[in-house]
């Protein structure tokens, strides 16, 4: 591309600097180089000008919660086609649960990831290593040789380390090494149905998880953490009385953070039941699916309506560290073919996480600024990495996106090899335009 580049004249939002004005972002070299208005700049064969009025430039966001199934499950996704996703969906880094074929569990492993993406994918790919080999649950990984070698938490994400012993050397070796201990909060014999134990699967006849088969888990983590003062992480919190546990945790010094998805913030499930209504805004109600459709079927599951307030409402006190989206790619084998109870859990995300948390700054929930912080400076800050911000001199990973985009949800507008998301067929309202690293275009609608 050219050595100069100008977004022109779009809202630019970069929390980091406490930055939100109407402004032009000169990039060159790929780096940032400024802000504000620049005159006359846009002559000349080295200065290409991109025009950003009326959409929005913020960094380019940060997923720390993605699957891309590589290696070991390539006919889902891989670290190619998942990267192309996230940067479809506005995304300049992500970073990729272990539960792989084979785990994450080795140096070999973990820097195989790191050289492939360098390699083939569009964007920044950072591996997050298992807690026990094979995620088996029985035997400790080698923490510290898998931070050396790049890993930069460690996660048993599928299931939860039910070991307690385990878990308590992971959180020591977390704070020796100021990595996380990223849980999967899930008691198993509890956690042995399918949907969300209540109203809707006893009308629609199928077992249900109770929100305490989550909150358990998150309460003895939390305990573990506190006795060790190690780093606890904890992902995709699906009931209030989950982000309450969180909350007097932190009040009492716990190290603790926290993420939260948005499919549980603007689903329940009351979308299993068929209605697919987007809570928390203002946004119109797709038409009804089928009853228990499997691209619903997700881990943790579905909530009822009164959780998906109560997560948003952790998120307006500032009690979620940050948003991820849990993209969980599946092919159409492991989705259909049997009943609910057998459908594969999980369903894509990431390149929806855009319309669907603007939503909340629409129904006024959440200003810009607070959003772009989720997805951006407060991942970045957390996880010491050298993105997530328009400072000049800083690598220029920036996403211009037009918030008043319509688009229809469907297998040709989405860039990730599976498509299995209950948003299917619904009209969504604002994408990404422009997506680039290191100053490099890596998409444009």
């Amino acid at each position: 591309m050219s050595e100069t580049l100008i977004l022109r004249g779009g809202r630019v939002v970069d929390p980091a600097n406490d930055v939100d004005v109407i402004a032009d972002v000169v990039i060159r070299n790929g780096t940032i180089l400024s802000l504000g208005e620049v005159e006359g700049a846009d002559t000349g064969k080295e200065v290409t000008v991109h025009d950003a009025a009326g959409k929005l430039v913020t960094p380019a966001w940060i997923d720390m919660h993605v699957h891309f199934r590589d290696p070991g499950f390539t006919d889902k996704e891989t670290l190619t086609t998942g990267s192309l996703a996230a940067v479809a969906g506005g995304f300049g880094t992500v970073a990729c649960m272990p539960n792989t074929k084979p785990a994450l569990d080795s140096v070999r492993a973990i820097e195989d990831v790191i050289d492939r993406a360098k390699r083939d994918a569009a964007c920044a790919i950072l591996p997050i290593a298992t807690i026990t080999k094979g995620r088996s649950g029985r035997e400790a990984v080698d923490f510290e040789a898998l931070a050396r070698s790049g890993a930069i938490g460690f996660s048993d994400d599928g299931d939860t380390t039910a070991d307690s012993a385990i878990m308590r050397n992971a959180l020591e070796a977390s704070r020796k090494l100021n990595v996380p201990v990223i849980v999967h909060c899930e008691d198993k014999v509890l956690a042995s149905g399918a949907m969300h134990e209540g109203e809707v699967s006893r009308r629609l006849g199928i077992f249900g998880i109770p929100a305490a088969a989550e909150e358990i888990i998150i309460a003895r983590d939390l305990m573990l953490a506190d006795l060790t003062g190690g780093w606890l992480h904890v992902c995709h919190v699906s009931t209030a009385r989950g982000i309450e546990l969180i909350m007097e945790a932190k009040a009492r010094g716990v190290r603790v953070t926290a993420e939260v998805m948005p499919h549980h913030i603007v689903m329940s499930d009351e979308w299993v039941g068929g209605e697919r209504v987007m809570h928390n805004t203002t946004a119109p109600d797709g038409e009804d699916l089928e009853p228990a459709h499997p691209y619903t079927k997700v881990n943790p599951p579905l909530r009822p309506v009164a959780d998906t307030v109560g997560l948003l409402s952790a998120v307006k006190q500032g009690q979620f560290d940050i948003f991820g989206t849990d993209h969980a790619p599946h092919a159409d084998e492991d989705k259909f073919g049997g009943p609910y109870e057998a459908a594969a859990s999980g369903m894509t995300g990431i390149e929806l996480a855009f319309p669907c948390t603007y939503e909340l700054v629409r129904a006024g929930h959440l200003t810009v600024n607070e959003l772009v912080r989720l997805w951006t400076h407060a991942p970045a800050s957390i996880f010491r990495l050298d993105r997530g911000t328009l400072t000049p001199g800083a690598p220029a990973d920036v996403t211009v996106f037009d918030p008043e985009h319509s688009w229809v949800v469907s297998r040709d507008t989405i860039r990730s090899k599976s498509a299995n998301t209950p948003m299917i067929g619904m009209t969504m309202r604002g994408r990404a335009e422009l997506t680039l690293i290191d100053g490099e275009e890596r998409y444009r609608a």
